[in-house]
Parts: C-alpha cells; structure tokens; sequence
C-alpha cells in the first residue's frame, strides 16, 4: 500500500509523531535542577554530618549516578544498615530528592573466645560505640584475658577535620605469654607491648583512602620456662617506635549482610628500635578480599593475605600462626616467620532470616604457609610450614545493629601436626 503524503489524513499522522517526539526528547533532554535535599529516617545521626559527607546538593543538576555514589557511601558508615533515594519531581524543571536511611544500633559490646586442645582459655571482651556524637565517631575500649590481663583504649574520627580528612588515637597495653622458638626448640615469654598511636585518615573518593601515622611504644620480654640459648636473653626492654601507612582500595558492595565486589588493603610499617636484639625492620602485608553474592541467600567470600618482612635472624619474627589472624583451629601463637601467604576461603549461606535476625552457617577452608627467619623463599613450599584447616561454623546476626555477627568456627588440621579447636568471635573471620 501506498500513502500519499499530501492527503491530509497522511498529514495529521505525521504531525501526531512529530508531536511526539518533541515531547519525548523535552521529558528526557530537559535538566531538573534539586530544590531540596531531605535527609529522612535518621534518630542519633546528625543530618548536617550526613550533608557535609553527601555530594549533591541544592541546586545542583539531577545526576543519578552522583546519588548512587552518595548511597553507596551512606551504607559503608557504621550508623547505617541501608539506604535509597526518592525523587519527586515539580513544575518548572525541579525536583526534591529523598535521601532515606535506616540506622544501625550503634553501641555494641564485643567478644573473641578462642581456645584449642592444647592451649588455655583465653578471651577478650570490649565496648565500642560506632557513632559517637552522631558524627560517626568511633569510641572503644577492651580487656583482653590471655594467660595475663590486657587493656586498650581508642578514638577513630575519619571525618572530624574535614568530610575527607580525620584522625585516629589508640593507647594499648598487652601482656601475654609468647612462645619463642629457636635451635627447634621452644621457650614461653611474659610479653608486653605498651604505647600509643597517631594516624591521619585521608579520604580520596568513595572507594580510595589512606592512614599514615607513627607510634611509640616498650616491648618487654621476660623468660618464663621452656628451652634457654646463650644467644637469646631471658629477659629484654626495649623502646621503640614504628611509622605506619595504610592504603584502602574498598570496591564493596553492601546489601545488609551481604557483600559483593574486590577489596584491596595494603599495611606497611617500619619499626626502629634501641636494642639490637629486638633490631629495626620493615613489614609490609596486603590483604586482597574478594566476595560473591550466590543467589539471593548465599556469600562466597575469599582473603589472601601476602606478607613479607625483614628477614631477620631472630626468635621474636613478626608474622605469627594464630587462631584469631589467620588459621581458625591451629592455637594461639604456635609459630613464627618473616613471610607469609594466607588463604581463607568460604562459603556462607543464609538458613534463617526473619525481620531482623538471621542465622548463617558457613564452611571453610584456611591455609598458609611461611617463611623461617633467616631462611629462604623455598621455606614457602615445604611441607613443614604449611597448615590447611577446613571446617564449619555459625554466624548468629542482627541486621540493625552494627557488626552484631555472632561467629563460631571449628577448625581441624589435615596437615602434618595438625591441631583442632574453636574459634569465637564477634564479626565475620574477614
């Protein structure tokens, strides 16, 4: 068929599309300017702090990928469990935009209890309060019970100088027992480590963000029993200090418990010290994370932690094999190296999840493997020095009070030596 386009029911066909058209392209080619920005659903954050930490703001241009951002960086704070945005649109090119958040009960109290077949109970319990002032301002304090009592003290304010700029100041005072080893042979140390630390908190963009600071500190190490070598001293005091810098690529995405996305920390320190016997060293470790949502109630999650240090010939090496660090069943300091690579691997998968409780259980595998002091890089792939636990746990959550994760893990050795035992905690292993 054939339409002539000079009749006129042609005509008026032709002037509804263009009508159309023009109508089409003014909807989605016109710019809606924000005439208000509304903070909704907040009870102890402070809305102006919220403000100061968003990036749109009145009068700016609609941009949906400004607000996306802004949302993302509302769930990564403490004082929030989730967020979302409205926009209601007005006359003349404007619009309002809803910020709307649901909050975290913030002041949680914490507890790690670890113990293994052949180690002593051990636990450390602690107050923290995650949005202090409502400018999410991080408050906290610890005793820690392992052989001796421990305490510690600290502040975190990322944003107390600026919406990217803060400080952190933590006061610590541990004393544990310590196995030294040495001519394959063990000794159990009093150890104390006593002092305090600085950091400046410098925020790049949503995803990128340093620490850079320095600390002070005395180590002290008193012989207890076990094996004694003329070139290792029974007891040691000794002053030093460390300078410390942190960076944080955070590629999360949170969905309440849920994450999603690569995360990548890099912790490097150098430590001076006044004893050669304790000499200076550097350390430097990056934990890369990597999560996977599984449909709608499952979480892969994986760390590898890759350290390397001074190579030092020394009893007191850096990097230790502990329950809490890094192989969930192995015990409480059982050895130590000057490198390390760490594999945790899980999956966690929601059974319950009802309002705000959900109850997850998970199975894992932690392995790792590490260097002697003084010893080579081959040291890595010896039998001896690697350690493969798999295992199962528990994770008892709340959704609306912040890293209120009740985890239980049990952790067996299927390596040479392997030991058994469980692992308590607050928060998810990593």
């Amino acid at each position: 068929m054939v339409y002539d386009l000079n009749t006129s029911k042609c005509k008026g066909m032709l002037l509804v599309v263009v009508v159309l058209f023009l109508v089409c392209s003014s909807a989605y080619g016109q710019n809606n300017e924000v005439s208000q920005l509304q903070i909704l659903g907040t009870k102890r954050t402070k809305i102006s702090f919220i403000e100061k930490l968003v990036t749109l703001k009145k009068g700016m241009e609609l941009d949906s990928v400004v607000m996306d951002q802004d949302i993302l960086r509302l769930k990564k704070l403490p004082s929030i469990s989730h967020a979302y945005y409205k926009v209601n649109l007005l006359p003349s090119d404007q619009c309002v935009v809803q910020y709307v958040v649901e909050e975290n009960f913030t002041l949680i109290p914490f507890a790690n209890l670890f113990s293994s077949s052949n180690d002593n109970f051990a636990f450390r319990v602690g107050l923290q309060e995650f949005n202090s002032f409502g400018q999410n301002i991080t408050l906290g304090a610890f005793y820690q019970y392992d052989n001796y009592s421990s305490f510690g003290v600290s502040v975190r304010a990322p944003y107390l100088v600026t919406s990217k700029l803060g400080l952190a100041l933590n006061y610590n005072n541990f004393t544990t027992l310590e196995p030294v080893f040495f001519e394959n042979d063990t000794a159990d140390y009093r150890y104390s480590n006593t002092g305090f630390e600085l950091l400046a908190l410098y925020e790049f963009n949503l995803f990128n963000r340093m620490e850079f600071g320095f600390s002070f500190f005395t180590e002290d190490y008193a012989y207890v029993d076990g094996a004694t070598s003329a070139d290792v001293p029974l007891n040691l005091n000794v002053d030093k200090h460390l300078f410390k810098f942190i960076y944080d690529y955070n590629g999360l995405d949170y969905y309440y418990h849920y994450l999603d996305g690569f995360r990548s920390q890099l912790n490097f320190q150098y430590v001076g010290s006044t004893d050669d016997n304790l000499p200076e060293f550097l350390i430097g470790f990056n934990d890369f994370t990597f999560f996977k949502r599984i449909g709608d109630r499952g979480n892969w999650a994986n760390r590898l932690r890759l350290g390397l240090a001074s190579n030092v010939d020394s009893p007191f090496a850096p990097f230790t094999v502990d329950n809490n660090l890094n192989i969930r069943g192995v015990g409480n300091t059982i050895d130590r190296g000057t490198a390390m690579i760490v594999l945790n691997t899980e999956y966690r998968q929601t059974i319950i999840e009802k309002n705000k409780f959900v109850l997850q259980g998970n199975f894992f595998i932690d392995g790792g493997t590490w260097r002697n002091p003084a010893g080579g890089f081959d040291d890595l792939w010896k039998s001896e020095n690697l350690r493969i636990y798999p295992g199962v746990g528990l994770r008892f959550m709340h959704k609306r009070i912040f890293n209120a994760i009740f985890r239980i893990d049990y952790g067996y050795g299927i390596t040479k030596d392997g030991d058994n035992g469980i692992v308590f905690g607050i928060g998810q292993y990593f």
